[in-house]
């Protein structure tokens, strides 16, 4: 994480010399599992913003994927999503291009999340839904990656109402 200039780089917010402070904190495995709590909240609005993904965007995922490979015991869905939502707001076309320092660490985490999905010991539904997503995108299909995550019990249980209603 020292070797980037974290000041050179942006995020919603601005210069984005904030954000390993915040990576560092992850290492700690906090759970996070409510959408205020720290330091997932603040990530989560300063690299994934309404959709749109920046360049420290790009910088964070290998820390956090790194984070995922040391310990995926003790990772929540969380820390599979960040990523999974920054890759597909940046094939969607909602961010920069990746800078050339910052491409092969970038994609090459985002390979590895696919890999790390069965080193997992259990997932709950939250989770399995992630890892479905993971999967997905890791076979390049980010527009199935996305409808994973946007399903919710409700949403399949209304597809399951109108499926055999028919």
């Amino acid at each position: 994480m020292e070797s980037i200039n974290w000041n050179e780089l942006d995020h919603a917010f601005g210069e984005a010399s904030d954000i390993p402070d915040l990576l560092k904190r992850l290492e700690s495995y906090p759970s996070c599992e409510k959408y205020d709590e720290e330091p997932f909240y603040t990530l989560w609005s300063s690299l994934c913003h309404q959709g749109d993904v920046y360049s420290a965007s790009y910088a964070a995922v290998p820390y956090i994927v790194s984070i995922i490979e040391n310990a995926p015991d003790k990772v929540n869905y969380n820390y599979f999503l960040l990523p999974l939502c920054i890759e597909i707001a940046r094939k969607k076309g909602c961010g920069p291009e990746i800078e050339e320092e910052l491409k092969d660490a970038y994609l090459d985490s985002i390979q590895k999340m696919g890999n790390l999905v069965c080193k997992l010991p259990s997932a709950d539904e939250n989770m399995s839904n992630v890892l479905s997503a993971v999967t997905a995108l890791s076979f390049g299909n980010v527009t199935l990656a996305e409808t994973i995550i946007e399903l919710t019990p409700d949403t399949l249980e209304e597809f399951q109402e109108w499926r055999y209603n028919r």
